[in-house]
Parts: structure tokens; C-alpha cells; sequence
């Protein structure tokens, strides 16, 4: 019997036609041999990745240019002389430096090529599972795909993980999103950007659905929720933070929704939370949780998509050095 692709969407989802192709892709790559179709997409893919790489490689040569170029513009505002090193090649950087502007001056990286894009368009995100998934990670998959506007789950079955990263960059999603467990209870986040990467591992602890908030959980809203990054300081911790605010689309200025990631000590409390205005008065607001929440902690980020089993690691946790407990490094 071919293997299940069951989806299960919410009635009012605006990719829901979006869910059964994605369902019916899945189904035929078990059922299909490859067409010329598929054929094209896996030589784009290859070679999207190799301009991908090609112009990473050239990022410490850009990252010395640039560094020039900043020393002979400071020099030239200043009035002063050029410094001795740069005079050989002041003839090559001052045509470039005539014709770049405020824009793109700046220095480039390979993160620009990864989320050059985002804010044009609002993302979408396939939130799925591990295989064989308890009832309490399908119930937490449902309510991540609840908390994340534009999302669409989609049932595990059999499915490789090449094949859902494939399916999912010719349906044009942003986003993989990958929850995981152990015994029953969710240990583990994946964050897959596409169609290049990167890809960011999270273990979960502590999580608590909708239904075991104490008190309850307020309705949940469908606006698009207010991001909230706290802490997040060094570059890493930027890095992270944009991999996570890029999962969400840009709010309206009046929305009451409010998702906050608040780093302390390299752990990160994930909150979901609306509120309300008392009266006229701006200053007191009322914040109503609505779940899910967890604590999360950033273990490995890889310069590639889920399934690249040899890609470049950008960040890997060391715990057991000798100063790990020292080093913060969000």
C-alpha cells in the first residue's frame, strides 16, 4: 500500500489547495519514477548551490575590499593622507567608491544571498514531524502551525527527509520546520531556510500546549504577530534571531499580537502572548498568554538545507570545554 499522506489543515487556511498539491507531490514521488520535470528542478537546485558557494568563497577577498575602501573614504573626509599600504591601490577602489551609494557601500555576505528577499513577500512555512509522532507531538505540530501566519502542516508517514526538502522548494515554501521527541514529549526544533539554507538546530524543554496553561489559553488570533528578540547581542545572536524573526511576516502597526524570544545565558524563552489597552491609558496593558511556550537552545547551524548530510557547519555547541560555561555566545 502506498505510504499515507493524509493533511490535516485548519477549514479557513488560504493554502489549503497549496497543502493538497504538496500532499499529491509527496504521494507521486513514491509512485513515480523521475520526469524530465523533476530532472530540471534537481539540476536548478544544483546549480543555484554551486553560485551559492562560489560567492561565499569570495567573501574574505569582498570582506578586505571593503575594509579598504572604509580606510580610504575616512581619509579622504578627513583631509588626511592616504595610509602607505593603500596607495598602490587608491587608482582601482576610487572609481568603485565614485559610483557605490549609501546602500551599497555596505559589505555583503553570504547572508544576504540566503535572506536577500525577506519583507518582499510573506514567508510560508511546512511545519511537519519525526516519523511515527505521539499524539502530543502531532497536537504541538497543530499549534505551531497555529502560531506561524501562513503555515501549512502536513502529515510525516514514510517521507525521506530529501524528499520532503525537495517537494517543499518546488512548492515555493521559505521554511521547513521540523518538531521532534523523545518518549512522547517534544525535544527538538529544526529550522529550515530554503532554497539555500542555512539550517538551525534547537532542543526544546519544558514545553506547554494550549490546554495545560494554567488558567487557560486566550483565543488564538490569526494577526500577524509583533517579533520581540531580547538579547540577542553578538553576531551569532543576531544570526539567530534574524533565522527566527524571518518566520514570520511583517506586522501591522495596531496588531496585538506580540511572539517573543528572550535570550538568558544562551537559553531562549519562547512566550506567545495578546493584550489590551485599559481604557485611554497607554501605559497599562493587559497580556493574556495563548501558548504554546517552551525554552529552547541552540545547538548547530549548517550552511546548507536538512538533507546536505556534508554541509559547512557555521556553529556547533561545545558543552563540555572547559570554559563553555563561560563563554555566552548569543
Amino acid at each position: 500500500a502506498p505510504p499515507s499522506t493524509s493533511i490535516e489543515t485548519s477549514i479557513t487556511t488560504p493554502f489549503h489547495s497549496a497543502t493538497a498539491v504538496l500532499a499529491t507531490k509527496l504521494h507521486h514521488r513514491h509512485t513515480m519514477p523521475s520526469t524530465s520535470t523533476a530532472a530540471a528542478s534537481h539540476r536548478r537546485q544544483a546549480r543555484l548551490r554551486r553560485e551559492y558557494l562560489y560567492r561565499k568563497s569570495l567573501t574574505s577577498s569582498a570582506s578586505s575590499d571593503y575594509t579598504a575602501k572604509r580606510r580610504i573614504r575616512e581619509a579622504l573626509s578627513q583631509g588626511k593622507a592616504l595610509p602607505t599600504e593603500l596607495r598602490a591601490t587608491y587608482d582601482k577602489f576610487k572609481s568603485e567608491i565614485d559610483a557605490e551609494d549609501a546602500k551599497t557601500e555596505q559589505n555583503k555576505s553570504h547572508v544576504d544571498d540566503e535572506y536577500g528577499d525577506a519583507g518582499w513577500s510573506d514567508p510560508r512555512v511546512c511545519v511537519t514531524t519525526s516519523r511515527a509522532p505521539s499524539s502530543r507531538l502531532k497536537q504541538f505540530a497543530k499549534e505551531m502551525k497555529l502560531l506561524i501566519p501562513n503555515s501549512t502542516r502536513i502529515n510525516r508517514g514514510s517521507h525521506r527527509v530529501d524528499e520532503l526538502v525537495d517537494v517543499c522548494k518546488t512548492s515555493d515554501f521559505s521554511d521547513l520546520v521540523v518538531v521532534q521527541e523523545t518518549r512522547g514529549e517534544p525535544d527538538g526544533l529544526i529550522v529550515c531556510h530554503l532554497p539555500l539554507g542555512p539550517t538551525a538546530y534547537f532542543t526544546l524543554n519544558g514545553a506547554v500546549l494550549r490546554h495545560d496553561l494554567e488558567g487557560g489559553a486566550a483565543p488564538m488570533s490569526e494577526a500577524y504577530p509583533h517579533i520581540i528578540l531580547n538579547q540577542f547581542n553578538s553576531e551569532l545572536g543576531k544570526r539567530v534571531g534574524n533565522i527566527l524573526k524571518c518566520l514570520f511576516p511583517i506586522p501591522k502597526l495596531d496588531t496585538r499580537r506580540v511572539v517573543t524570544f528572550s535570550n538568558n545565558d544562551d537559553h531562549i524563552s519562547f512566550r506567545h502572548h495578546v493584550y489590551n489597552k485599559e481604557g485611554n491609558k497607554e501605559d497599562k496593558v493587559t497580556l493574556y498568554e495563548v501558548g504554546p511556550r517552551f525554552e529552547m537552545r541552540l545547538y548547530q547551524i549548517k550552511l546548507g538545507t536538512l538533507e546536505m548530510k556534508d554541509a559547512e557547519n557555521e556553529y556547533v555547541l561545545r558543552p563540555y570545554l572547559n570554559t563553555a560555561k563561560k563563554n555566552k555566545v548569543l
